[in-house]
């Protein structure tokens, strides 16, 4: 049976090493086959911030990556997002914030679980 959904597991900082944006240009190939899934965990969290400015690094924004791909579901972890002080700040538009539970149901429903 062909793989139908597949989640992207993220869980370091995106930027400072190549992690964030290769899960980025692997997800958007994937959209052409299947449902995909981000999922923003523990410094990871910090890809859903809306008001990234990369220009100083002289490498693309993570967060307009996000938004030129709203196919892709972005799941950001709350507690990830609660623990890091970033609950006031504004997410990225299409990241969605979910609770624990629902972060395990997503993972744990895709047919492929794709750690970085």
């Amino acid at each position: 049976m062909p793989m139908r959904s597949v989640f992207y597991l993220l869980d370091t900082a995106p930027y400072g090493c190549e992690k964030a944006f290769s899960l980025l240009n692997a997800a958007a190939v994937s959209l052409a086959r299947m449902e995909v899934t981000v999922g923003l965990y523990g410094d990871g969290a910090y890809l859903a911030l809306g008001d990234q400015d990369s220009r100083a690094l002289a490498i693309p924004n993570l967060a307009d990556i996000l938004r030129a791909y709203g196919e892709i579901r972005v799941l950001a972890h709350e507690p990830s997002v609660v623990d890091r002080g970033l609950f006031s700040e504004g997410l990225v538009e299409t990241a969605e914030l979910v609770d624990e539970e629902a972060f395990l149901e997503a993972m744990e429903g895709s047919d492929c679980l794709i750690p970085l």
